[in-house]
Protein backbone atom coordinates (compact mmCIF):
# COMPACT_ATOMS: atom_id res chain seq x y z
CA UNK A 1 0.00 0.00 0.00
CA UNK A 2 1.15 3.50 -1.07
CA UNK A 3 0.37 6.66 -0.02
CA UNK A 4 0.99 10.48 -0.67
CA UNK A 5 2.37 13.14 1.66
CA UNK A 6 2.25 16.99 1.68
CA UNK A 7 2.11 20.02 3.83
CA UNK A 8 -1.58 19.43 3.98
CA UNK A 9 -1.43 16.00 5.22
CA UNK A 10 -2.08 12.80 3.54
CA UNK A 11 -3.27 13.00 0.29
CA UNK A 12 -3.63 10.15 -1.79
CA UNK A 13 -3.83 5.93 -0.65
CA UNK A 14 -3.74 3.06 -2.28
CA UNK A 15 -2.15 0.57 -4.51
CA UNK A 16 0.61 1.05 -7.03
CA UNK A 17 -1.35 1.53 -10.64
CA UNK A 18 -4.00 3.66 -8.75
CA UNK A 19 -0.50 5.75 -7.20
CA UNK A 20 0.32 6.01 -10.80
CA UNK A 21 -2.18 7.69 -11.49
CA UNK A 22 -1.26 10.47 -9.27
CA UNK A 23 0.18 13.29 -11.57
CA UNK A 24 2.59 15.26 -9.24
CA UNK A 25 4.10 11.91 -8.03
CA UNK A 26 3.74 9.90 -11.58
CA UNK A 27 6.77 11.75 -12.32
CA UNK A 28 7.82 13.81 -9.37
CA UNK A 29 7.59 17.38 -10.21
CA UNK A 30 11.02 19.04 -10.91
CA UNK A 31 13.06 22.00 -12.02
CA UNK A 32 15.90 19.41 -13.53
CA UNK A 33 16.07 15.81 -14.75
CA UNK A 34 16.40 13.17 -11.47
CA UNK A 35 18.87 10.88 -12.32
CA UNK A 36 18.36 7.42 -11.01
CA UNK A 37 20.89 7.20 -8.40
CA UNK A 38 20.23 6.34 -4.45
CA UNK A 39 22.18 8.36 -2.09
CA UNK A 40 22.29 5.83 1.04
CA UNK A 41 24.45 6.83 3.97
CA UNK A 42 26.32 3.40 3.83
CA UNK A 43 27.23 4.18 -0.15
CA UNK A 44 28.89 7.29 1.18
CA UNK A 45 30.97 5.96 3.46
CA UNK A 46 34.75 5.23 1.91
CA UNK A 47 35.33 2.34 4.90
CA UNK A 48 32.87 0.28 2.65
CA UNK A 49 35.61 0.90 -0.52
CA UNK A 50 38.68 -0.67 -1.27
CA UNK A 51 40.90 -0.19 -4.88
CA UNK A 52 39.23 0.12 -7.84
CA UNK A 53 41.27 -1.87 -9.62
CA UNK A 54 42.44 -4.95 -7.37
CA UNK A 55 44.26 -7.69 -8.90
CA UNK A 56 42.98 -10.94 -7.81
CA UNK A 57 43.73 -14.63 -9.63
CA UNK A 58 41.51 -15.81 -11.14
CA UNK A 59 41.95 -18.92 -9.02
CA UNK A 60 41.30 -17.24 -6.01
CA UNK A 61 37.94 -15.85 -7.36
CA UNK A 62 36.58 -19.35 -8.54
CA UNK A 63 37.19 -20.61 -5.10
CA UNK A 64 35.26 -17.59 -3.32
CA UNK A 65 32.42 -18.21 -5.60
CA UNK A 66 32.67 -22.34 -5.21
CA UNK A 67 33.01 -20.90 -1.12
CA UNK A 68 29.50 -18.71 -1.13
CA UNK A 69 27.55 -21.08 -3.16
CA UNK A 70 28.54 -24.05 -0.65
CA UNK A 71 27.27 -21.66 2.04
CA UNK A 72 23.89 -21.48 0.64
CA UNK A 73 23.66 -25.20 0.14
CA UNK A 74 24.14 -25.54 3.96
CA UNK A 75 20.97 -27.63 5.37
CA UNK A 76 21.50 -25.91 8.97
CA UNK A 77 21.39 -21.80 7.56
CA UNK A 78 17.82 -20.74 8.44
CA UNK A 79 16.60 -18.72 4.70
CA UNK A 80 13.82 -17.26 4.67
CA UNK A 81 13.17 -15.56 1.53
CA UNK A 82 12.87 -11.65 1.88
CA UNK A 83 9.27 -9.88 -0.33
CA UNK A 84 8.54 -7.40 2.25
CA UNK A 85 9.26 -3.53 2.80
CA UNK A 86 9.95 -4.02 6.64
CA UNK A 87 12.65 -6.59 5.85
CA UNK A 88 15.01 -4.85 4.30
CA UNK A 89 14.46 -1.16 5.65
CA UNK A 90 16.19 1.36 7.73
CA UNK A 91 14.73 2.02 11.18
CA UNK A 92 14.64 4.14 13.71
CA UNK A 93 14.93 6.70 10.61
CA UNK A 94 16.64 10.21 11.39
CA UNK A 95 13.78 13.05 10.46
CA UNK A 96 13.75 16.71 10.17
CA UNK A 97 11.50 18.71 11.74
CA UNK A 98 9.04 20.78 9.02
CA UNK A 99 10.46 24.12 11.55
CA UNK A 100 13.83 23.78 11.04
CA UNK A 101 16.19 26.33 8.73
CA UNK A 102 18.65 24.78 5.95
CA UNK A 103 21.40 25.35 8.23
CA UNK A 104 19.67 23.08 10.83
CA UNK A 105 18.64 20.64 8.12
CA UNK A 106 22.17 20.46 7.14
CA UNK A 107 23.69 19.59 9.99
CA UNK A 108 21.57 16.78 10.95
CA UNK A 109 22.74 14.83 7.48
CA UNK A 110 25.71 15.82 7.82
CA UNK A 111 25.71 14.71 11.55
CA UNK A 112 24.28 11.19 10.79
CA UNK A 113 26.00 10.53 7.31
CA UNK A 114 22.83 11.06 5.28
CA UNK A 115 22.04 11.46 1.95
CA UNK A 116 18.23 12.21 2.10
CA UNK A 117 15.33 12.42 5.38
CA UNK A 118 11.57 12.45 5.42
CA UNK A 119 10.44 15.70 6.50
CA UNK A 120 7.82 15.49 9.68
CA UNK A 121 5.49 17.83 11.18
CA UNK A 122 4.97 18.72 14.84
CA UNK A 123 2.82 15.56 15.18
CA UNK A 124 5.49 13.40 13.60
CA UNK A 125 3.55 12.86 10.28
CA UNK A 126 5.37 13.26 7.17
CA UNK A 127 5.05 16.06 4.92
CA UNK A 128 8.32 15.58 2.44
CA UNK A 129 11.74 14.76 1.56
CA UNK A 130 14.63 16.78 1.85
CA UNK A 131 18.30 15.62 -0.04
CA UNK A 132 21.36 16.82 -0.14
CA UNK A 133 21.00 17.25 -3.69
CA UNK A 134 18.29 19.35 -3.47
CA UNK A 135 20.17 22.06 -1.03
CA UNK A 136 23.18 21.59 -3.50
CA UNK A 137 21.51 22.54 -6.61
CA UNK A 138 23.53 24.69 -8.76
CA UNK A 139 20.63 27.24 -9.43
CA UNK A 140 19.79 27.34 -5.73
CA UNK A 141 23.36 28.38 -4.71
CA UNK A 142 24.89 31.75 -4.56
CA UNK A 143 27.79 32.60 -6.70
CA UNK A 144 31.30 32.64 -5.64
CA UNK A 145 30.72 36.50 -5.87
CA UNK A 146 27.94 36.93 -3.94
CA UNK A 147 27.65 38.97 -0.49
CA UNK A 148 28.03 36.82 2.65
CA UNK A 149 24.02 37.89 3.55
CA UNK A 150 22.95 36.25 0.55
CA UNK A 151 24.28 32.98 1.70
CA UNK A 152 23.16 33.60 5.21
CA UNK A 153 19.61 34.24 3.92
CA UNK A 154 19.74 30.39 2.11
CA UNK A 155 20.63 29.05 5.48
CA UNK A 156 17.75 30.47 7.46
CA UNK A 157 15.72 29.51 4.68
CA UNK A 158 13.15 26.91 6.22
CA UNK A 159 13.11 23.09 4.50
CA UNK A 160 9.67 23.17 4.16
CA UNK A 161 10.62 25.68 1.01
CA UNK A 162 13.25 23.39 -0.60
CA UNK A 163 12.24 20.02 0.41
CA UNK A 164 10.49 17.30 -2.08
CA UNK A 165 6.95 17.77 -2.01
CA UNK A 166 4.19 16.00 -2.12
CA UNK A 167 6.05 12.88 -1.51
CA UNK A 168 4.99 8.70 -1.62
CA UNK A 169 5.78 6.76 0.72
CA UNK A 170 4.75 2.88 1.64
CA UNK A 171 3.32 0.70 4.48
CA UNK A 172 6.07 -1.56 6.03
CA UNK A 173 3.95 -5.01 4.37
CA UNK A 174 4.25 -3.76 1.07
CA UNK A 175 5.94 -6.22 -1.37
CA UNK A 176 9.24 -4.85 -2.08
CA UNK A 177 9.29 -5.35 -6.02
CA UNK A 178 6.51 -2.51 -5.95
CA UNK A 179 8.42 -0.08 -4.55
CA UNK A 180 11.26 -0.87 -6.36
CA UNK A 181 8.86 0.12 -9.22
CA UNK A 182 7.80 3.21 -7.76
CA UNK A 183 11.70 4.11 -7.42
CA UNK A 184 12.20 3.61 -11.20
CA UNK A 185 8.60 5.64 -12.20
CA UNK A 186 9.60 8.77 -9.62
CA UNK A 187 13.38 9.16 -10.02
CA UNK A 188 13.39 9.31 -5.87
CA UNK A 189 16.48 7.57 -3.92
CA UNK A 190 13.87 5.54 -1.49
CA UNK A 191 10.37 5.72 0.07
CA UNK A 192 9.68 6.90 3.39
CA UNK A 193 8.16 3.82 4.96
CA UNK A 194 4.62 5.15 7.58
CA UNK A 195 2.22 3.34 9.33
CA UNK A 196 -1.83 3.66 9.45
CA UNK A 197 -1.60 7.70 10.72
CA UNK A 198 1.52 8.89 8.73
CA UNK A 199 3.76 8.20 11.29
CA UNK A 200 7.53 7.55 9.93
CA UNK A 201 8.59 3.89 10.78
CA UNK A 202 11.35 3.68 8.47
CA UNK A 203 13.29 4.44 5.29
CA UNK A 204 13.48 1.92 2.18
CA UNK A 205 16.38 3.17 -0.16
CA UNK A 206 17.71 2.08 -3.88
CA UNK A 207 20.71 0.38 -1.62
CA UNK A 208 18.52 -1.18 0.20
CA UNK A 209 17.07 -3.54 -2.29
CA UNK A 210 20.35 -3.96 -4.38
CA UNK A 211 21.59 -5.30 -0.89
CA UNK A 212 18.66 -7.70 -0.78
CA UNK A 213 19.32 -9.37 -3.84
CA UNK A 214 22.40 -9.96 -2.76
CA UNK A 215 21.61 -10.79 0.14
CA UNK A 216 21.49 -14.47 2.50
CA UNK A 217 18.47 -14.97 3.07
CA UNK A 218 17.95 -13.68 -0.61
CA UNK A 219 15.10 -10.97 -2.09
CA UNK A 220 12.45 -13.53 -3.64
CA UNK A 221 12.71 -11.78 -7.45
CA UNK A 222 10.70 -14.76 -9.29
CA UNK A 223 7.54 -16.03 -6.79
Amino acid sequence: MFSVYGKAGRLFRGSMEELRHVGPVSAVTRSYAVRPIGLDPRDQNPAHFSDPHPVVPTDVVHRSALAAYEQTRKPDASRHLLTRVDAIMSSPVTTIADTFTVEQAWQVLAKNHLGQAPVVARDGVLVGLLSRADLMRPERLPGPESHALVWRALLLQNVSEVMWTPVPSVAADTDIRRVARVLLDTGLPGLPVVDDHGQVTGFVSRSDILRAVVADPPLDLWT
